[in-house]
């Protein structure tokens, strides 16, 4: 155990989980890491003002809200935070926002696009490819430099989007690397710190403290530990990247190689313990940093959002009735072809479309299953993903999903047994320093589904040189 994790003990901790979808608040057993408690709210986007931005003070009332019910029950001796990337807040002088927080799905004029892509740093130096709308950081804040003249002028410090809530309840600035090395273009990974994209930008002397994730910020404001009734000073850690989060918990319990696919808006997959020479930034691939500052190569795609659009209007297909349906599906080469979503993945440039359509609702259901596993296991194969595969998140309760995945990639998937959060809850607690609960994981084996001839010609009709490492 590093040094980073000698801390008190603590007994419960409150983890503010802000995702891009939705967002909770939650106190997590120190001991068993179990969820004794939460609250749970949308996480919204106002399409007035300037662009597309968060609701920052609905989410606020709603943080103060529930951390003031969590304190009389079951309680909490500290606060952790996690939230998705892509995402800044631009702080004036008095700590009050000089632009709102913007949405990264908010599309650039072709004209802030070709000038942000002079810019950028090579893929070399970031490991970050070029992504849509404001997905790589440094996109949202030369669009808000250029277009926004004078309002950017009035910034005097930018925080990573964890990190800003931290800073609302502390009223310490800073930066984190999980954050920052996130598709951001800001981070160079290999020598840890800054990118040149940053001193392009004008914004060295703006850009908060880096500090660890680890590290507490300070105790909680005198008036909000007031207003929540606290008897004893609670501490408030820096945060970190949702994705990174969900990465700690396995980092901290297995040996590397090993995989982990964080679901949930995005379907994130590491490659723990392997290279990123293998990278291709025209497949989305690259490298995420971890709470240790290590590159880890990682794909990603918008499958939670794809499966979410797919699925609408539908009824999840009892179990019998869902096992009949993948044989009729696979049998009859009943097939999703990508992208859904436009803009990410492992298969750029291809327009979704349907090959034999489903013949009823549950045979619907299960080809859209297959589709997400067949992109997964797509992105696992592009950044060379090696060893045991781990899934987190939403998808981890979805057998069907599980056993194709298992089956696709010829190797075991790992899911914890229930009792325990979501790994990105998980993970911000375990910045406290409290100790790694044991998991004694599911194990779902390859073979359940004959998937070979399937997958084969799935990836045939998207025309790739795409492989599935056995």
């Amino acid at each position: 155990m590093t040094e980073q994790y000698k801390r008190p003990q603590y007994q419960r901790i409150a983890v503010i989980d802000i995702g891009k979808t939705n967002v909770k608040v939650v106190v997590i057993d120190a001991v068993s890491g179990s969820e004794l408690a939460g609250q749970r709210t949308a996480n919204t986007v106002i399409m007035d003002g300037p662009y597309p931005h968060f609701d920052t003070e609905r989410l606020w009332h709603f943080m103060i809200d529930a951390l003031q019910s969590l304190t009389q029950a079951p309680g909490f001796d500290a606060i952790s935070i996690t939230t998705h990337g892509a995402c800044a807040a631009l702080l004036k002088a008095d700590g009050t926002l000089a632009l709102p927080v913007l949405d990264y799905e908010h599309p650039y004029s072709d004209e802030v696009q070709k000038a942000y892509q002079a810019l950028r740093p090579d893929f070399n130096e970031t490991c970050s490819p070029l992504l849509p709308c404001g997905l790589n950081l440094g996109a949202q804040l030369h669009y808000q430099k250029t277009v926004f003249a004078s309002e950017f002028a009035k910034v005097k410090t930018i925080l990573t989007y964890p990190q800003y809530w931290a800073f609302r309840l502390t009223g310490v600035a800073a930066n984190e690397v999980t954050s920052l090395g996130c598709h951001t273009d800001l981070w160079n990974p290999v020598v840890g710190q800054y990118s040149q994209l940053v001193e392009k930008l004008g914004l060295l002397e703006v850009m908060a403290p880096v500090r660890s994730a680890f590290e507490v910020l300070g105790p909680l404001k005198r008036e909000i530990a007031d207003q929540l009734r606290l008897k004893e000073p609670v501490s408030v850690y820096c945060g970190i990247h949702d994705s990174n989060a969900s990465l700690l918990p396995q980092l901290m319990r297995r040996k590397a190689p090993f995989s982990v696919v964080s679901t949930g808006t995005w379907i994130i997959s590491f490659a723990v313990g392997c290279k990123t020479e293998a990278l291709d930034p025209r497949r989305d691939t690259l490298a995420n940093v971890d709470v240790f500052g290590k590159s880890v190569p990682s794909a990603r795609y918008m499958g939670g959002r794809e499966f979410e659009v797919l699925t609408k209007g539908l009824s999840e297909p009892d179990d019998d009735c869902m096992d009949e349906a993948v044989k009729a599906v696979i049998a009859n080469d009943v097939m999703l072809l990508p992208n859904v979503v436009a803009g990410s993945g492992p298969f750029p440039g291809q327009t979704t479309r349907w090959v034999n359509e489903p013949a009823d609702e549950a045979q619907r259901y299960v080809a859209i299953l297959l589709y997400v596993a067949l992109m997964t296991a797509s992105s696992l194969a592009i950044v060379d993903a090696d060893g045991p595969i781990v899934v987190e998140g939403p998808f981890a309760k979805n057998r069907i999903y599980l056993r194709a995945l298992a089956s696709i990639t010829g190797r075991n998937v790992h899911v914890g047994q229930g009792g325990t959060p979501t790994g990105t809850a998980e993970g911000a607690a375990l910045l406290t320093g409290i100790s790694v609960p044991d998991v004694h994981d599911t194990i779902i084996p390859a073979g359940l589904i004959d998937t070979l001839r399937y997958q084969q010609d799935f990836l045939e009709r998207v025309g790739k040189s795409a492989h599935f490492a056995r």
